[in-house]
């Protein structure tokens, strides 16, 4: 898509991303200019999945109008985060009724609505990246990106593995596909099970992993925010010396 004819595209940044990760918005943004596109990042609000999820279809359909609004005049509308892209391609029409005006919107969005690595992957962009000098990296398969954006998994490791120098660790196939136990609002209305889930799915991710070391912690990478986040909290609970990066920080050539 990206390419002679300079399309203009929105980078969607997402909640999570714009309040806990910024950097992670500014190497997506790189990346899609290394891709030749024009990116744009406009006023934005959230895609509504939070109220989507918890019933609030109404509260939802609010956010989603706005979105609509928001990201009309772009080629395209991409994001580092395959929940949010998840959201917009696979929900969001059905907020509205077949044949009125807002649906075909929201159907026309979703169309043109991409994740950021799928996206890159597409348009067969060379990483930025430097050599990698942070020991290994271990893979964290969200739900979203096996399960809501079909390829999304295949595309980041596809480019992960570009990086010169740089190792990444696949845990185990049943370990891939267990949630972290984050789950949006999972994570709020049960917390104790979300925190059990964390701690099962971060023991079994480091068993395939070497030592870390509080001098060279070990870097959990993926690609949705939220579940690296709340791997990385409960890391920090159990002492265990991890770091997370958004992918796109490692493909950009961003520093630990």
């Amino acid at each position: 898509m990206c390419g002679n004819d300079a399309p203009r595209v929105a980078l969607f940044a997402t909640c999570v991303v714009n309040a806990l990760r910024p950097r992670a918005a500014e190497a997506a943004c790189a990346l899609l200019r290394r891709a030749g596109c024009v990116v744009e990042v406009p006023e934005q609000g959230c895609c509504g999945q939070p109220a989507f999820n918890a019933g609030h279809e109404a509260e939802a359909r609010m956010m989603a109008r706005a979105l609509l609004r928001a990201l009309k005049p772009y080629d395209a509308v991409v994001s580092p985060s395959a929940s949010c892209a998840g959201m917009v391609r696979n929900h969001l029409p059905s907020l509205f009724a077949a044949g009125t005006a807002d649906r075909a919107a929201a159907e026309a969005l979703a169309a043109r609505t991409f994740e950021l690595c799928a996206f890159l992957r597409h348009n067969d962009v060379t990483p930025l990246a430097k050599t990698w000098r942070g020991g290994p990296v271990l893979w964290h398969d969200s739900c979203a990106s096996l399960r809501e954006v079909a390829g999304a998994a295949e595309a980041a490791l596809a480019l992960l593995q570009r990086v010169p120098g740089l190792e990444v660790i696949l845990p185990d196939e049943e370990t891939r596909q267990t949630c972290c136990g984050f789950g949006g609002l999972f994570s709020a209305k049960v917390p104790e099970v979300s925190a059990a889930l964390a701690k099962r799915k971060l023991g079994a991710m480091l068993r395939t992993a070497p030592d870390a070391s509080p001098q060279v912690p070990l870097i959990i990478t993926g690609v949705d925010m939220g579940c690296l986040t709340h791997l990385a909290a409960t890391a920090e609970a159990a002492g265990v010396p991890t770091r997370v990066m958004h992918v796109a920080e490692i493909l950009a050539g961003h520093d630990i």
